[in-house]
């Protein structure tokens, strides 16, 4: 009696699996469709209309998929700054181990301005979609106070490393060193500089990695 089951288990594994990848499927094409016109035409103007137009799909899959246009949001703004779909959260990316483990108090610093610029070139238009829209939309406001919260406890977790690592100038704290490089390594400041100044994203990496060698330690860049 127990062989029917195994022999039938093929199939209905290979059923779902294919189900599973059709919606992840989907979710992407959904997702890079609102991140196309989240940043072009505004969040606010932005409708599941023309969400599930631009994806190829209808509106009752889109709302199937997410439910509200904000998860829509927040998933798109999840995958640009992790930059795959898996469920590991940024202080167990290798990166981040990468950064705690180097000795050199300087190349903690470099890999850390690094991981920061490589989530900007993903992330930092929809960044400021959020920045943007949260001065009107409680909601939106909601995720944009969470992920400054996000941003600081990563900031925190390295500052307290760089510590250990090297004095920090002037009696500095890590909690102090913690806001100055959640600042430094700001999407804000980011697209100042990046956007609306026209520099490139390596002049942008060499001066945050200088501005925070010189701001936190007083070690010579």
């Amino acid at each position: 009696m127990s062989e029917t089951p195994r022999r039938s288990s093929g199939p209905a594994t290979a059923r779902e699996d294919g189900r599973t990848a059709r919606a992840r499927a989907t979710r992407t094409r959904i997702t890079t469709a609102a991140t196309e016109l989240f940043t072009t035409a505004g969040y606010t103007t932005t409708s599941i209309t023309a969400i599930a137009a631009r994806a190829g799909v209808s509106e009752q899959t889109v709302y199937y998929a997410f439910g509200t246009k904000r998860a829509i949001l927040t998933t798109a703004l999840d995958l640009a700054v992790a930059g795959d779909d898996r469920p590991v959260p940024t202080m167990e990316r290798p990166w981040f181990r990468e950064t705690l483990d180097d000795p050199d108090p300087l190349g903690h610093i470099r890999r850390q301005v690094a991981a920061a610029g490589d989530i900007y070139l993903r992330a930092a238009p929809l960044l400021d979609v959020v920045r943007s829209a949260a001065t009107t939309d409680p909601d939106l406001a909601e995720v944009w106070a969470t992920n400054i919260r996000q941003r600081l406890t990563v900031q925190r977790a390295l500052a307290d490393a760089l510590a250990r690592k090297t004095p920090l100038r002037d009696g500095l704290t890590p909690d102090a060193a913690a806001d100055i490089a959640l600042t430094v390594l700001s999407p804000e400041t980011y697209n100042l500089l990046v956007d609306n100044r026209g520099w490139d994203h390596a002049r942008w990496r060499a001066w945050a990695a200088d501005a925070l060698a010189r701001l936190l330690t007083t070690l010579a860049p």
